[in-house]
C-alpha cells in the first residue's frame, strides 16, 4: 500500500516502514561516526530499557548498544501491522534496532507488553536468564497516559490540569501555522492522585525490586528514570501541575531507592532532559510553539540537540565519565541530585531570547521567528516520513 501522514491536531495516525528503519539507522549512525570517543569509557554492558521504542527511549538503547556493546533489552507495548494496515512508529523501530543489532553482532532482544503488569515482568526476567544477562543499567522511559495497578487491577489516567486555577496558553498547530488559545480547568484532587499512580516513580521501584529479587541487578547497577521540568511560562500547567507533582514523587523515588541499595551499590538517578519533538510533546498546550521557537534560537546559537544528541552526552559526559585513576566518576547533579540535560536549553540567555520572541510572534511572523519546518521534520521522522531516500508514492508492504 501507500502509506502518507495522516495528521490531526498535532497527532500523525500512520507510520512508514521504511522511514521508520531509515529514522532509527540514521540515529545508529550518529553513534557510530563517534565510536572512537566511547573507547576506555567503563559502559554498561547489560541494559534494560523500559518503553525503548521511540524517542530518548529509543536512542538510549541505540547508544547503549553501538557505542558501548553492551546487549540490551527493550519493552515497549506496539500495535503490530496487518496486510492493510501500517503498525506503530515503535513496531518499526524496534525491527529496524534489532536488525542492526544483529548485523553487528549484539546481544539484543525485544519484548512487546505492557510495561506496568507483572506478566512483562516475568518476560524480562526470563529473556534476562535465557541470554545470561544481568543489568548493570536500567533506564526508565515509559510515557503511557494510562496504568492498571498490578495489585488492585483498578487502571488509573493520567492528567496535564493546573492546580487551584486555569490554565491559558497560546499554541499552534504546525501544519497549518492556525493559532489557539488553550484553556485547562483546574484538576480535581483525584486527578493528582492518579496521575502520580501513572507517572510517579512507583512502577520504576516495582521494576527494580523485582529484577532484584530475581537475581538480575548488578552490584553497583545504575537506573536513570526520564523527566523534563521546561521554561517558565509552561509551570503553570505542567511543574507547577498534576505532571509535576508525579515528578516531585519521582524524584523522591530515586533518592529512596539509592538510600536503601536494593542492591548494594545502587545508584538511582532522575535525568532531566531537553524539549524535543516527540509524539507525547506534540499535544502538549503551548509546547509545539515554545519549542519551534526554542529550535530556532538553539540552532543559531549552534548548541541545539535532538534525542540521540542528548543520549550521547548521557553516556559520555555523565553516566559513564572516567577519572584520572580509570574508575567512573559520579554525574554532574543538580542540588536534587538530578542529572540536567537540560542545560543548554534552560540557559538564562537562551530563556530570555525564547521570551522575547514569544512576545510578539503570530501568524504574520511565524516562519521568521520560529524554526516551524524544523518541528515538523522531526515530527514527521518520528513517524517515518520525510526521510531522504524513500520514495513516498512507492507500494510498500506493512508487514
Amino acid at each position: 500500500m501507500i502509506i502518507k501522514p495522516m495528521i490531526r491536531s498535532n497527532i500523525c495516525l500512520s507510520a512508514h516502514p521504511l522511514g521508520c528503519a531509515a529514522e532509527t539507522m540514521r540515529q545508529i549512525e550518529y553513534i557510530q561516526a563517534r565510536k572512537a570517543s566511547y573507547a576506555g569509557l567503563p559502559g554498561p554492558k547489560a541494559v534494560l530499557v523500559l518503553g525503548g521504542s521511540g524517542g530518548y527511549g529509543l536512542a538510549t538503547r541505540i547508544a547503549a548498544a553501538f557505542g558501548s556493546g553492551a546487549a540490551t533489552v527493550g519493552l515497549s507495548f506496539e500495535k503490530a501491522p496487518s496486510d492493510t494496515k501500517p503498525g506503530t512508529p515503535g513496531w518499526y523501530n524496534n525491527r529496524a534496532f534489532d536488525e542492526a543489532a544483529t548485523a553487528a553482532g549484539l546481544v539484543t532482544a525485544t519484548l512487546d507488553g505492557d510495561a506496568f503488569s507483572n506478566e512483562a515482568k516475568d518476560e524480562v526476567i526470563a529473556t534476562a536468564r535465557r541470554l545470561g544477562l544481568v543489568f548493570d543499567l536500567v533506564v526508565y522511559s515509559l510515557a503511557s497516559p494510562v496504568r492498571t495497578d498490578p495489585a488492585t487491577g483498578i487502571m488509573h489516567r493520567s492528567v496535564l490540569k493546573p492546580i487551584g486555577q486555569s490554565f491559558k496558553g497560546r499554541s499552534v498547530d504546525v501544519f497549518t501555522g492556525r493559532f489557539s488559545d488553550a484553556e485547562v480547568g483546574p484538576c480535581e484532587e483525584e486527578d493528582i492522585a492518579n496521575t502520580v499512580k501513572v507517572m510517579g516513580g512507583e512502577d520504576w521501584e516495582l521494576w527494580i525490586k523485582a529484577l532484584a529479587k530475581a537475581g538480575l541487578l548488578a552490584k553497583d547497577a545504575t537506573t536513570v528514570a526520564y523527566s523534563y521540568i521546561g521554561p517558565a511560562l509552561s509551570w503553570p500547567i505542567y511543574r507547577d501541575g498534576t505532571i509535576g507533582r508525579a515528578k516531585i514523587h519521582l524524584d523522591a523515588t530515586a533518592k529512596s531507592m539509592t538510600a536503601r541499595a536494593i542492591v548494594p551499590g545502587l545508584k538511582a538517578y532522575v535525568s532531566v532532559n531537553k524539549a524535543v519533538v516527540t509524539r507525547a510533546s506534540a499535544v502538549i498546550p503551548i509546547i509545539p510553539l515554545y519549542v519551534s521557537v526554542l529550535f530556532k534560537v538553539m540552532k543559531a546559537r549552534g548548541n541545539h540537540e535532538d534525542c540521540i544528541a542528548q543520549m550521547d552526552r548521557l553516556f559520555r559526559d555523565r553516566l559513564y565519565m572516567k577519572g584520572p585513576d580509570g574508575k567512573i566518576l559520579p554525574p554532574a547533579v543538580d542540588a536534587e541530585g538530578r542529572i540536567r540535560l537540560d542545560d543548554l536549553e534552560l540557559l538564562p540567555g537562551v530563556q530570555a531570547e525564547v521570551d522575547a520572541i514569544m512576545e510578539k510572534i503570530g501568524p504574520d511572523n511565524l516562519a521568521e521567528l520560529a524554526d516551524v519546518e524544523g518541528f515538523k521534520a522531526d515530527f514527521l521522522a518520528a513517524h517515518g516520513f520525510g526521510l531522504p531516500g524513500i520514495d513516498y508514492d512507492a507500494e510498500v508492504a506493512t508487514l
